[in-house]
């Protein structure tokens, strides 16, 4: 084979392995005779400046897109994110009920409601605090917000859909509202809940367990 020919395999096989390759490796795929090194010495020459670069980095061979080009080429793509079930039942409370506390949202759902459900629903603008309840503690409430409106393309609050058509759909338990509950229950936390009649208590880890999505609530 000719130097061109030699340059021409060894520039396929740059290309096509999935991963870089050591001076080594490239030997043992060219022919005998091959000057491996300086055939690498001059493809990095050709390629010096280029859209596309022969880089070596610890001994291994690589091509690689140009370093100056990294913005040009950065695609951003909009992720959709799905909520689980727990964080479904949080933001449906929230909507329904507010202003409510955590407290409260935790007697509607019998569990403990996680820090991290809470956190997910803002990171999403989806819920925000609102006043502190003039109560022992002054506990924050949870409001929706503005862009919870938008992206379920409500006018307002008020066109929610209805509660039963919310337990029908699975998205609500059938539980008691707040306003049924009794009022020193509220603040109480979950050992209170142990003790309701027919109520059988739930962590948020069972939630997680379900892996149940509402993907229909998120295409907005």
């Amino acid at each position: 084979m000719t130097i061109g020919a030699h340059m021409r395999l060894l520039e396929a096989l740059l290309f096509a392995s999935p991963a870089p390759l050591s001076v080594r490796e490239l030997h043992e795929r060219m022919p005998e005779g091959a000057d491996v090194g300086g055939l690498l010495m001059a493809l990095q020459t050709h390629y010096d400046g280029r859209g596309i670069e022969l880089l070596e980095k610890q001994g291994m061979w690589a091509f690689r897109t140009a370093s100056d080009l990294g913005d040009a080429l950065c695609v951003e793509k909009q992720e959709r994110r799905k909520l689980s079930r727990a964080a479904m039942e949080t933001l449906a409370i929230i909507a329904y009920h507010q202003p409510v506390t955590r407290a409260e949202v935790e007697n509607i759902r019998g569990v403990a409601t996680h820090k991290g459900t809470l956190d997910a629903l803002m990171e999403m603008g989806w819920i925000k605090p609102g006043r502190r309840r003039e109560s022992p503690g002054r506990p924050v409430t949870w409001v929706t917000t503005s862009d919870f409106l938008d992206h379920f393309s409500l006018e307002a609050i008020t066109d929610l859909p209805g509660m039963d058509e919310m337990k029908a759909s699975g998205l609500l338990d059938r539980r008691p509202a707040i306003e049924t509950l009794p009022q020193a229950d509220l603040f109480t936390g979950q050992k209170k809940m142990d003790g309701v009649e027919g109520l059988t208590p739930r962590t948020e880890d069972d939630d997680a367990d379900e892996d149940v999505y509402a993907d229909e609530m998120m295409e907005g």
